[in-house]
């Protein structure tokens, strides 16, 4: 099958807890819900709500979670466990007694962290991704604002091929599979329609008002696109992708 070559995979991440800043991979697993381990924990309110940068049906807005980070690690019987870090650096495991003690008291407010059950911790789509094509867009209208890919927590960084013009290309990607590596396969399914969290300072990342109301001016809100996973099985940075007719 002839397929048209975007580029390569630039970068990896995945959020073991939702609303939190994640972790960086050289290798996801990717299955019919998503990324294996991606948001499959949330901050929960007594009202059953799941922390996020904004209130839904699902979901509460919480102020403070991307202060905090997490990521996995391995217990003695090579068990992948989420791991949080707080704001001032103390680390505390999924399966410690104090954490929803020591969360409670960093948000202010009475909170468990929850897995998974009935209710999907995911916004809009499996998979979340973004172009190097639309970050250099958004780059050129806002000099001297830091758009790093980490503002707008993709899964999946696609690095596209030289030449290709700055403009939120994924958005003509809409109801076409991409190619990851040998197998991997991906419907492009929507747009990412976008809230007040790609503002927000995390990390070394500062608030920048001006990314949103740039994004609603020039782009009605949509900045990168979901997917839906067609064919699992693991993406590695550097692997080659493509669009299929």
């Amino acid at each position: 099958m002839h397929t048209t070559p975007l580029g390569c995979v630039a970068a990896l991440w995945r959020y073991p807890v939702k609303s939190l800043r994640g972790e960086a991979c050289t290798s996801l697993r990717f299955e019919a819900r998503g990324v294996v381990g991606d948001r499959l924990l949330a901050v929960r309110n007594p009202e059953g709500k799941f922390g996020s940068g904004k209130s839904t049906r699902r979901f509460r807005q919480m102020d403070g979670l991307l202060d905090f980070s997490a990521h996995y690690v391995e217990d003695d019987q090579g068990t992948a466990l989420p791991e949080l870090r707080f704001p001032d650096g103390q680390l505390l495991r999924g399966d410690s007694p104090a954490l929803d003690g020591a969360l409670s008291e960093a948000l202010g407010q009475p909170v468990t962290l929850a897995r998974e059950a009935d209710v999907s911790h995911l916004d809009a789509g499996p998979v979340h991704l973004l172009s190097t094509a639309s970050l250099q867009w958004l780059g050129e209208a806002l000099p001297g604002v830091d758009v790093d890919a980490r503002r707008f927590r993709p899964n999946l960084l696609i690095q596209c091929e030289p030449g290709v013009p700055a403009a939120p290309v994924e958005l003509a990607w809409m109801g076409r599979t991409l190619r990851l590596g040998n197998a991997v396969r991906l419907r492009i399914s929507a747009a990412t329609e976008r809230c007040g969290m790609v503002t927000l300072a995390q990390g070394e990342l500062a608030r920048e008002a001006g990314v949103l109301r740039h994004i609603a001016q020039a782009a009605d809100m949509k900045f990168g696109v979901y997917a839906q996973v067609l064919v699992p099985g693991l993406v590695r940075a550097g692997d080659p992708v493509s669009l299929e007719p």
